[in-house]
């Protein structure tokens, strides 16, 4: 059977997207990143319609990628926090942001800064876990013959 008869590729990748990769969902985790957590302070800053709001919160946090903890009985009120899922997007997010100050110019730069717990303003880097060089997409190629490492041990 040819490729094009077998349909689409599964892959982690597409399962990412599937969870994370719209645009109102992403936003949503920026704002969480940034410390806004409650509804409308997200609504405010990601400009989502309210009912779209509504649908991605429960489904990052259906996914374990947000969770939501109430933090007032009277009235019950409830505030958006990153799970561990959630803090492992920080890589991605950073790397994303300074993609789009890159290339994406018809914006203004983002003035929110990064900083490390060394001190320094974070320039997202990826390197390679075996020689430790940078990785930039030129370098890289597919082993087709095998399939990737697995990450779950």
């Amino acid at each position: 059977m040819s490729r094009k008869e077998a349909g689409p590729r599964v892959c982690s990748m597409a399962a990412a997207l599937e969870l994370v990769g719209e645009k109102w969902s992403l936003l949503v985790l920026r704002e969480v990143f940034y410390g806004v957590r409650r509804f409308e302070g997200i609504a405010q800053n990601t400009g989502a319609p309210r009912d779209v709001l509504t649908t991605r919160l429960r489904k990052l946090s259906d996914a374990g990628v947000l969770q939501r903890v109430q933090y007032s009985e009277r009235p019950p009120r409830s505030e958006y926090q990153l799970t561990q899922a959630g803090l492992e997007l920080a890589p991605t997010m950073l790397t994303l942001l300074q993609w789009g100050q890159r290339w994406a110019t018809d914006v203004p730069p983002t003035r929110a800064a990064f900083r490390h717990d060394c001190g320094a303003h974070l320039q997202a880097a990826l390197t390679c876990g075996a020689c430790g060089r940078r990785v930039t997409g030129a370098d890289l190629t597919i082993d087709r013959e095998r399939d990737p490492p697995s990450t779950t041990g």
